[in-house]
């Protein structure tokens, strides 16, 4: 099968005043099929999320390319969807209106953009709090919320920030059985990061550890366990082997 995302020796550098520069990304080449859930786990700092900028758009490499179906990408948007950190709901607007945003910058009529966010709000379990504000939810609702808008625009890629980061381990796990469940549904393409070891083998097809900063990729391996994932797998003796292995190469 044909890779749907393809990323090319990328290189980035930044500019320091003095004239040298400041290097976050070294060679990094990874080809993701279309469907597949891949994990990207590493040292805090080390450039994950620059290489998140950089297939967004919002940034442009120092080298290399990112191929999307076969056609170059960079400093181009509207490619792939992408969830920061933080779930940046507005406080002023209610659910349904802070889910339907991106759709309005888009320039989506509100209309057209509110009917079809509401096929959408049972399936994220939020059609009770369509009306309600932000502070009304908790903080696993809010990132349903937030990953809501990022899906309403149709991209099949979507990149998660480590999304669940700020959760406590119940509501996380909960939040990733979830995830798995709307994926098994929209069947998007999804590029995580983390830096939870269990969350990447969990949730992922294949995991790739980045090194210390500038990132290089020191491993990667694809997780090979089945489709249907539960909290019991997380004992299941191939769980244990990839954390140990992971371990390992982070600390290599």
């Amino acid at each position: 099968m044909n890779n749907q995302l393809e990323i090319k020796k990328l290189y980035k550098e930044y500019p320091l005043s003095e004239g040298s520069t400041f290097e976050t990304l070294q060679d990094i080449s990874m080809g993701i099929k279309k469907g597949e859930f891949v994990s990207i786990i590493g040292p805090s700092g080390c450039g994950k999320s620059t290489l998140f900028n950089l297939i967004s758009g919002i940034e442009i490499p120092t080298k290399g390319d990112i191929l999307l179906e076969g056609n170059s990408i960079i400093n181009s948007r509207g490619h792939v969807g992408y969830m920061p950190q933080k779930d940046h709901l507005l406080p002023w607007r209610s659910i349904i209106d802070n889910v339907i945003l991106g759709m309005e910058i888009k320039g989506i009529n509100k209309r057209e953009a509110r009917e079809k966010a509401v096929n959408y709000l049972d399936i994220f379990g939020l059609k009770e709090f369509a009306n309600e504000y932000p502070s009304a939810l908790s903080g696993g609702m809010r990132q349903r919320a937030a990953l809501l808008r990022t899906i309403l625009l149709d991209n099949e890629i979507l990149l998660l920030d480590e999304p669940f980061g700020a959760l406590d381990e119940i509501t996380r796990l909960n939040m990733q059985n979830w995830l798995l469940s709307i994926r098994k549904k929209l069947m998007n393409t999804i590029l995580l990061i983390t830096h939870s070891i269990d969350e990447a083998i969990y949730l992922s097809d294949k995991v790739y550890v980045f090194s210390k900063r500038p990132a290089r990729i020191n491993y990667a391996i694809d997780t090979c366990l089945p489709k249907e994932r539960n909290p019991a797998i997380l004992t299941d003796k191939r769980f244990v082997e990839l954390k140990k292995e992971i371990l390992l190469q982070l600390n290599s």
